[in-house]
């Protein structure tokens, strides 16, 4: 073993290339989920469905996820860096708005009006999302739970106590 493979081998012991793996896992994972919506985008001109490609794929990689096709461990740190620069996809449209500055001038309100009640929406629905996947999940961890069953002997029986009179 040369120097330089030793030392190689001893920063992977000493956790000094976990940061490395860290971010080629999170690379390889967004590129993962890229494959799904470009397949799904695909598909979706292909067949020439109305319905936009992304939502076809986060359908597809939601029904991977319920059967077992892909667990959530090799999607989650791509997914959870995606969410945390989610902010950084707003950019361009918000550059592409300051470029409209008589639409808002006559129609901010109309626009601010319609920003709004998206949001109201989006957040109610979520909300209601949040709440049926906190029951099934609650559900299905009562289901899980072992339930010890005792047969109950006639010996440990007990009539039922009734009050004392004194």
């Amino acid at each position: 073993m040369n120097i330089t493979a030793r030392k190689l081998a001893l920063s992977a012991r000493s956790g000094a290339l976990q940061p490395v793996a860290r971010g080629l896992r999170i690379v390889a994972q967004c590129a993962v989920l890229a494959g799904v919506w470009f397949i799904a985008d695909f598909a979706v001109r292909s067949i020439g469905l109305p319905v936009p490609g992304g939502v076809v794929g986060l359908g597809l990689l939601l029904v991977l996820l319920l059967c077992g096709g892909v667990a959530p461990r090799f999607v989650k740190a791509g997914a959870d860096w995606l969410l945390s620069e989610l902010l950084l996809f707003f950019i361009p449209a918000a550059v592409a708005a300051v470029q409209y500055g008589g639409l808002f001038r006559e129609d901010g309100w109309r626009l601010a009006l319609v920003v709004a009640g998206g949001t109201l929406m989006v957040m109610v629905a979520v909300a209601f999302a949040v709440e049926q996947a906190s029951r099934l999940e609650r559900h299905l961890a009562l289901r899980r739970v072992p339930v010890e069953v005792r047969p109950v002997y006639l010996a440990e029986r007990r009539a039922p106590s009734r009050p004392r009179v004194f």
